[in-house]
């Protein structure tokens, strides 16, 4: 309960006149203790922000070989060496004044920044709000020189014996400020944000050694090298080393050139969070959110829903191009040109996509490690011990993609009824009676989306023709036993593959409907008597607010009066399903959009769903002839290998593997 009590007026008058008192108070200059401590509120939010402006500075000051060292995740203490120029002994005071910095000389500088740290405040910051010890010594200097910091009062400085290069030690972090003390993590968890710091560092920069300590045990320790791929392998390990797809693409600007660069990650190989999207612009890692969808975009239809890629992508271009004084981190950025660099980096890595074989391989491996299992669960008797797991048979398969990634479990389908008694009784029947629609030529396969230029930022993307170099690796099959009336099983001359015929007839269908919605050839199928539809009120107003969008799919509607509309027509592909049920369907994905829905995306998921309905089920019995069919479509298609959804639509076992299982090599 609340107690509600008015104030008196005399009350009343008494806070005016305080509020008068204080509005009278003088205006002072803050002092520098103070000053530092809000700048350090903004610069350091817990141990590994330290380490991420440290590490900035040495490899700033040149160094090839750095050191970092931690103690209870940072929160006791941090101290990181590097080689580099060091500091003068005249400039070590200076050193952590506030915004007193090397890396720029007036404000015209804030505009072509070439360095990682260039605003001076993060010295100071640190040595506000920790027990601070720095040593230093330039390679001409005979000694070096200390200078210690206790909470911004600094100490005379003292000479020193220490090698060429600068140590920070920093201990007891925000001792001096218990209530950002208060907020900071487990150790544990301190340690891990600081290994994400170190990471981005040492991802931008292979050719410096590196080393992280915490407790005195390495964590990571790595050899300087000029291939950045054993520096991503360094890190992630084999499932991600073996999984990558090189990039490279530039284009010229006036002042110079934009060039992308680095590795994507095959679509087999996903995370459910995009924390493993590494962007670096001008080897400094940042966070776009323009970049990320360009990068979300170009993965459509290859991942599933929920799905994030994984990527290492560099961008290098004239520092004039982009301003990094955003926010004190500097993990924003402002391109002069960002639709540009969107539509270049979507435009790169589609057609590297279009040129590469994405096809789902199986590999047929024996462990010879047992595998154990952590009982973590709380009500278990027997939580937390390690016991092995079930043993495994030799008759163990796991299935990869280029790696043991992803569960390819897919969603239960709906149950459609299909007659094949002839082409009249199809929907799905071409003009050849089959099953199947017309084919799609390769000359108009290619179109990777629609058009973008009425909504994305990467507007005048030219839509990817397929080439030769963009087909499928896989020889095409010549025939197919059909397993579980679900599952096409052939022979190609590399070995075996195994076709999801739904999910390949998906795939046929969505390119198919989408070349036709890009050309406005889409076939809509007029009734002869509309069919109302009757809908709750909220659905009623979605529908009648998106007619020209439904048009675009073939669905014509208009309202009849109250909550019911008219459904006119809708595409021919379904004709053997219900208007009704199919409106209904669409309004799922028009309600699901929490702001206005994107055009092009909210069409694309429309025709995935059209697709979805009108392919063949698991379960459906097709005939020799369809069979062919379906193998014929498949190698017209521009990306057979994924359904629209991002389901693998196929599974190739080699030869050499089924020769290592049955013991013949």
């Amino acid at each position: 309960m609340f107690e509600i009590k008015l104030i008196p007026n005399h009350h009343r008058q008494i806070v005016k006149l305080f509020m008068a008192v204080q509005q009278r108070n003088p205006i002072r200059k803050l002092s520098t203790s103070v000053v530092n401590k809000i700048a350090a509120g903004e610069v350091i939010e817990r141990p590994a922000s330290v380490v991420k402006e440290l590490l900035e500075n040495a490899v700033d000051s040149g160094a090839s070989v750095i050191e970092v060292a931690i103690e209870k995740g940072g929160i006791e203490s941090i101290r990181i060496t590097d080689n580099g120029c060091g500091i003068e002994v005249d400039q070590l005071e200076l050193a952590v004044t506030s915004h007193a910095t090397s890396k720029i000389v007036d404000a015209d500088d804030l505009f072509k920044v070439g360095t990682f740290g260039f605003r001076g405040e993060a010295l100071a910051s640190i040595a506000e709000i920790s027990q601070t010890r720095i040593r230093s010594k330039p390679a001409d200097q005979d000694s070096g020189y200390e200078l210690m910091i206790n909470g911004g009062n600094r100490e005379p400085i003292q000479p020193c014996g220490c090698p060429d290069g600068t140590s920070f030690e920093i201990r007891q972090l925000f001792y001096n400020t218990p209530v950002r003390q208060k907020f900071l993590k487990t150790p544990q968890t301190e340690k891990g944000h600081i290994t994400e710091a170190f990471a981005r560092v040492a991802l931008a920069n292979p050719q410096i050694k590196m080393t992280l300590l915490n407790n005195q045990r390495p964590v990571h320790q790595l050899a300087a090298t000029d291939n950045w791929q054993e520096r991503i392998a360094a890190f992630f390990g084999p499932e991600i080393a073996d999984n990558l797809i090189a990039i490279s693409d530039s284009t010229s600007v006036e002042g110079g050139e934009i060039r992308v660069h680095g590795y994507v990650v095959n679509p087999a190989v996903t995370r459910s969070n995009n924390r493993m999207q590494y962007l670096f612009l001008n080897n400094r890692f940042i966070r776009d959110r323009s970049l990320q969808h360009a990068l979300s975009e170009a993965y459509r239809g290859l991942i599933m829903v929920g799905r994030f890629p994984v990527c290492f992508l560099r961008l290098d271009m004239p520092f004039e191009m982009v301003d990094v004084n955003v926010h004190p981190g500097k993990l924003e950025v402002r391109f002069q040109n960002g639709g540009q660099i969107y539509s270049q980096l979507l435009g790169t890595l589609r057609s590297k996509f279009l040129k590469t074989d994405l096809t789902a391989r199986a590999q047929l491996s024996k462990p010879e490690v047992p595998e154990y299992i952590v009982k973590d669960d709380p009500t278990s008797p027997s939580a937390g011990l390690v016991t092995p797991s079930t043993p495994q048979t030799q008759n163990t398969i796991s299935f990869q993609q280029q790696a043991p990634v992803r569960d390819w479990t897919q969603a239960p389908r709906q149950p459609f009824p299909m007659e094949r008694s002839g082409a009249s009784s199809n929907p799905l029947a071409g003009s050849s009676g089959s099953a199947f629609p017309s084919a799609v030529t390769p000359s108009t396969a290619g179109h990777t989306a629609f058009d973008h230029s009425t909504s994305s930022p990467g507007a005048g993307i030219p839509t990817a023709e397929r080439t030769d170099a963009g087909a499928t690796n896989v020889p095409a099959p010549t025939r197919a036993l059909q397993v579980h009336n679900t599952y096409l099983i052939s022979e190609t001359e590399e070995g075996m593959v195994v076709i999801d015929q739904h999910a390949l007839h998906e795939r046929i269908i969505y390119e198919q409907l989408r070349e036709k919605v890009l050309n406005e050839k889409l076939e809509s199928q007029k009734l002869l008597v509309p069919e109302p539809v009757t809908l709750p009120p909220a659905e009623t107003a979605l529908v009648l607010e998106n007619t020209e969008l439904l048009q675009k799919i073939g669905i014509e509607v208009e309202a009849f009066g109250g909550d019911t509309v008219l459904v006119s027509a809708y595409p021919a592909m379904l004709a053997n399903h219900n208007p009704a049920e199919m409106l209904r369907g669409v309004i799922e994905h028009l309600a699901n959009e929490a702001k206005k829905p994107d055009q092009r995306d909210l069409v694309d998921e429309l025709l995935h769903m059209i697709s979805c309905k009108a392919a063949i089920k698991a379960g459906d019995k097709l005939t020799p002839e369809e069979i062919s069919a379906l193998l014929e479509h498949r190698q017209l298609c521009q990306d057979a290998h994924h359904c629209p959804h991002g389901r693998p639509t196929a599974l190739v076992f080699s030869r050499e593997e089924l020769d290592k299982r049955f013991k013949r090599i």
